[in-house]
This record gives structure tokens, C-alpha cells and sequence, in this order.
């Protein structure tokens, strides 16, 4: 079985490469490595996996000095011509798109990365695997999504027309799209709405990352919302052993869907989006005295008002994907931040 994933420089991507290759995939992995945030740490995790930063060169593919199944490219996922002769010459069977320009409160500054990255490319790996007969494409989507709905758990069936930032606007467009291809040309697609993914080799934007920074300096964090926001934090493990649950089983369509009350989850073409989170929203203050407690280090709190484009609560609705997949997130907050602190200080040799 040989699969592409895109994003394996990223947080998720690079978990997901270090699982999947044990699982005996035939991994082709694919990043444009930019920097959003600190390369350094994204060159971190290709070494990781085995492919050496002096190695790197745009559009060439090259090996894993670690695992014989898993090789990568650095390409932009806008580079519709040579995305298109990667899969022509790697026929790949089902693809994990991970990559995408990340970021709520970025979509604000720079909302044509988004639009570049997020939706022209994303156009590059449906036409990919439309001409290239891919039996399966899982793509991310995020909370971000469900925008200003208050109901809660937020649940995949849904309405969604209310995003509050580019980004999720960007990620909402992704799952419109992936429809029209799965109802056009009957690619089966599968979307995961991630809901704060955390733990080990964590994006240095996410407030993990930046508390824990912050605190080991002994420097003030930014707290917003004054400390009223909820999230469901989900460990990195958990994620990935979701991921890998779900690229083993294809949609086949719903044949109980009516477009008289239709359900935004499924469809009669092989189309299907699931959450993928935790089911246990943590407070925000909650969760800087676990990293305290961590840490034996106090917190000094900056508290500010909410951001444009966040969201007060976030909170997932999982059953779906736990009748359809026996999917049920083992890792609990106290153990995951222990363990993200644990890698902090290793990798930064504090």
C-alpha cells in the first residue's frame, strides 16, 4: 500500500510518518518547509525521520537513512504542474493531506497564504487523485469550523455557514470541495476536523508551546478571553491512531441520505467528515496549572480580551467516528502536558 502525506515536516504529519511506517506503508511524505514558524524545528522532525536537511532540495525526492519505506519531497502544494507528475510517477493508492497553512489569528494578517496554500492547493491534490485513481483521500479539517454555533458538543451533523476567520473558512471550502469530487467522480474522500491537537514536537504557535516557553523564562503568557475560553485538547497519539484507523476503510455513500433534509456529514457519493478530539473541553486556566504543576513553575498571567476570529469553547462530538471506527482518545491532559514538557526540555537541553 503507498501513500502520499502531505505536511511531514508539520506537527502531525511527522507522528503520523513515524507510525505508518512501522505499520509497513510505503510512505511518500511532502512539505514546502516555510516559516510560519521556526524552520529549526521542522528540519528537527525530517532528521527525526531520517532525511538529512543537507539532502533537501525543491522537487526532489529523496531517502530515509532511517526506514526503507518512507521517502520525501520538498514541493509547494500551488505547484500544480509538478504535483501532478508526482502522482503520475509514484502512483500512489490513497493519499493523507495534512499540509496547509495553519493559524486563526495569521488568516487576518495574511489571508492570501491561505487562499495559495489552502485552496488552490488543495484543488492540486483533488485533480491529483481524480487523474490518478486514488481510492481514498483523507484530508484535515479543523474545529475552526463550526465558527459561531453554540450548541454543544459541536457535532458533524451540524450546520457550519457561520466561520469567524479565513482559515476555517478555508478548511469549511476544503470539505465543500472534496464533496463535489467525491459526487463527480465518485473519489472517496474523508474529512477530520481536528480539535487542538498537542503533545511532543508541538507548533511553537499553539498556546502549549507557548506557555510552557514562557514560563520556564519566567515571562509573562497572554491569556485571552481573560482566561474564559474552553478547548478540547487532544493528544498528538490519539490523533494519529484516528488517522490510521480511518485510511484503512473508504465511504461508500450513505444510501439513507436525502437532500430533503440533508446530513452536512455524509452523502450518497462516498463522502464522509468525522471529528476527531478528546470529548473533554479543559478551561484555559485549568490547563496552565497542569503545566504549573509540571513545570513547579507559577504562571504569570497577562489577561486580555478575545481575539478577532477565536472561538470562546470548543468541544467534540466524536461518536461517529467511534461507531464507525471504535475510536476512543486513551490519553488524559495530565499525562499529555507532562509528556510535552518533558520533550521541551529535552530538545531545548534545559
Amino acid at each position: 500500500m503507498k501513500l502520499l502525506i502531505t505536511g511531514t515536516a508539520g506537527f502531525i504529519g511527522f507522528h503520523l510518518v513515524n507510525k505508518l511506517v512501522n505499520e509497513g506503508y510505503d510512505i511518500v511524505g511532502l512539505d514546502n518547509i516555510n516559516n510560519y514558524y521556526d524552520i529549526n524545528l521542522k528540519y528537527g522532525r525530517l532528521e527525526n525521520t531520517g532525511i538529512k536537511k543537507e539532502e533537501i532540495e525543491y522537487n526532489r525526492i529523496i531517502r530515509s537513512t532511517l526506514f526503507s519505506n518512507y521517502k520525501f519531497i520538498r514541493l509547494n502544494l500551488e505547484d500544480d504542474t509538478n504535483i501532478s507528475k508526482l502522482f503520475e510517477s509514484e502512483r500512489f493508492d490513497k493519499v493523507i493531506h495534512l499540509a496547509a497553512q495553519a493559524g486563526v489569528r495569521y488568516s487576518i494578517e495574511n489571508p492570501r497564504a491561505y487562499i495559495d496554500c489552502n485552496i488552490v492547493g488543495f484543488l492540486n491534490i483533488l485533480e491529483g487523485c481524480r487523474h490518478n485513481n486514488i481510492n481514498h483521500l483523507v484530508y484535515a479539517s479543523s474545529s475552526s469550523v463550526y465558527g459561531l454555533n453554540e450548541k454543544m458538543p459541536f457535532t458533524v451533523h451540524d450546520n457550519i455557514d457561520h466561520p469567524v476567520s479565513l482559515y476555517a473558512a478555508s478548511k469549511k471550502s476544503n470539505e465543500l470541495m472534496a464533496h463535489t469530487y467525491s459526487h463527480l467522480y465518485g473519489l472517496p474522500t474523508t474529512g477530520l476536523r481536528f480539535f487542538t491537537v498537542y503533545g511532543p514536537w508541538g507548533r511553537p504557535d499553539m498556546a502549549l508551546f507557548k506557555f510552557t516557553k514562557a514560563i520556564l523564562e519566567n515571562k509573562s503568557i497572554d491569556v485571552y478571553n481573560n482566561g474564559q475560553m474552553e478547548r478540547d485538547f487532544t493528544y498528538i497519539d490519539d490523533i494519529v491512531e484516528g488517522i490510521s484507523r480511518v485510511i484503512k476503510s473508504a465511504p461508500k455513500g450513505n444510501s439513507n441520505w436525502t437532500g430533503i433534509n440533508p446530513d452536512p456529514s455524509s452523502s450518497k457519493a462516498p463522502f464522509k467528515v468525522y471529528n476527531i478530539g478528546n470529548n473533554k473541553p479543559v478551561k484555559l486556566l485549568d490547563f496552565i496549572k497542569y503545566i504549573e504543576n509540571t513545570t513547579g513553575k507559577k504562571a504569570r498571567k497577562n489577561m486580555l480580551p478575545i481575539q478577532p476570529g477565536d472561538v470562546p469553547k470548543t468541544w467534540a462530538d466524536v461518536s461517529a467516528l467511534n461507531n464507525d471506527f471504535n475510536y476512543k482518545p486513551k490519553t488524559t491532559i495530565e499525562i499529555g502536558v507532562k509528556n510535552f514538557v518533558n520533550w521541551y526540555s529535552n530538545y531545548y537541553k534545559l
